[in-house]
């Protein structure tokens, strides 16, 4: 079977641009959870939300495309900018027919449809943007990838909710394993729906946090006073390459990408089936789809949402498939730091270890001051923990049962 390694990381989250401002903020256990200024929280149950601030699209982007990106495109995109620099790939050295573009988003563009739909009917039908359908279809964002390079490989985009991502880049180390006319896929996913309607829509179902008083502490997963997620944005993208291509060319190898497992609980719509079954058969199929064994696991980056039901029955998920190890095991949940970037949770998050095994740490899971009897485990609090990794899991969970989790190797030749 043929290995897969990871050469390029961009990353575009709330706390940090760039693998290594990302890297030193999980380190320093940095939140940026803070109120929303772009529009009237005043009648939302949740005024706060970890918003992307320093983002500026002109410094990864031709002024003439920013109007026909809505905002998933443009983290997406500029994720993308970084992690093909980052890779040092000279693009004219390469057979882009064997370049492809896989990604995940889990709602598109949202605040595009709102805005648009207040054109409509607001100004009439012919005041509405020519760019609307390009801004809010998800395949858009690998479409405009490859349109800026001229990657012609297999190119499309997975909508499963919060593991959206993890899918991508799954399917992304499939094909790359399966097919011998590819030798990159560049893949990950972006979210960008923080606005009106998208924190309506999920205030609504009770989902958020509504530790109004005090934002920065509101994402709490695993603890005993975690009353919901803190709705996030941004986006990461890898540069995934063929071991025989990536040693051909000299390219420095952060990670090997060496196992996946999917499936679905086929429960509910947003709750998680109660005894995690489908969430342990996912992390046992990344597990054995690597080739490894449960003992070799030596960290986990957990979905961990902290909400009430997800952080229980993860925990119990992991549990029953690491049995007694599971207490030896840091687990951390990012989202502590991060908020839930939806459907581009996954790769961040799966970035988020790829750095920990690259610098020998484990990223913390802060704000966990209350302990819980039904999470029990390590989850590394509040500070990062000096450790070697060589075999990692991450986990990624979303609305409508989908889970998704990936293996991260680290890279002997």
């Amino acid at each position: 079977m043929k290995r897969i390694v990871i050469t390029g990381i961009g990353v575009i989250t709330p706390i940090g641009i760039g693998k290594d401002e990302f890297s030193k903020a999980l380190k320093s256990g940095k939140s940026c959870v803070s109120y929303i200024d772009s529009f009237d929280t005043k009648l939302y149950s949740t005024k706060f939300a970890s918003i992307v601030r320093n983002f500026n699209p002109k410094e990864f982007i031709d002024k003439k495309h920013i109007k026909r990106m809505s905002r998933f495109i443009q983290f997406g995109f500029a994720a993308a900018k970084l992690a093909i620099e980052d890779s040092g790939l000279n693009l004219s050295n390469e057979d882009l027919s064997k370049i492809g573009v896989i990604t995940g988003t889990g709602i598109g563009g949202l605040e595009i449809i709102e805005r648009e739909e207040y054109t409509l009917l607001n100004k009439g039908p012919k005041r509405v943007s020519p760019f609307l359908i390009p801004m809010i279809i998800t395949n858009m964002l690998p479409g405009e990838i490859a349109i800026k390079y001229g990657f012609r490989g297999p190119n499309y985009a997975i909508t499963s909710a919060c593991a959206s991502s993890n899918n991508a880049i799954g399917d992304a180390l499939m094909l790359l394993r399966s097919n011998n006319n590819l030798d990159i896929i560049i893949t990950g996913g972006a979210e960008g729906a923080i606005c009106p309607l998208g924190m309506a829509g999920f205030c609504s179902i009770k989902a958020l946090s509504r530790r109004n008083d005090n934002p920065q502490k509101a994402s709490r997963p695993f603890d005993k006073l975690r009353d919901g997620f803190v709705m996030g944005e941004g986006g990461g993208m890898l540069v995934l390459e063929t071991l025989d291509h990536a040693l051909k060319r000299g390219a420095k190898i952060y990670a090997e990408l060496s196992g996946y497992g999917v499936s679905n609980d086929a429960y509910h719509i947003t709750a998680p089936e109660p005894k995690g079954k489908s969430i342990i058969t996912a992390m046992q199929g990344a597990i054995y789809n690597a080739g490894i064994l449960t003992k070799d696991i030596d960290y986990i980056n957990a979905h961990g949402t902290s909400t009430i039901l997800n952080d229980k029955i993860e925990t119990y998920a992991i549990k029953q498939v690491f049995g007694k190890k599971a207490y030896n095991i840091p687990v951390s949940s990012t989202k502590s730091m991060i908020g839930h970037l939806l459907g581009g949770a996954a790769v961040v998050e799966l970035i988020a270890t790829i750095l920990a095994i690259n610098d020998n740490f484990i990223p913390p899971t802060i704000n966990y001051e209350n302990t819980d009897p039904e999470c029990d485990l390590d989850y590394v609090p509040n500070i990062y923990r000096k450790q070697d990794i060589n075999f990692a899991i991450s986990n990624s969970l979303g609305f409508g049962g989908h889970n998704a989790c990936i293996v991260i190797k680290r890279f002997f030749y």
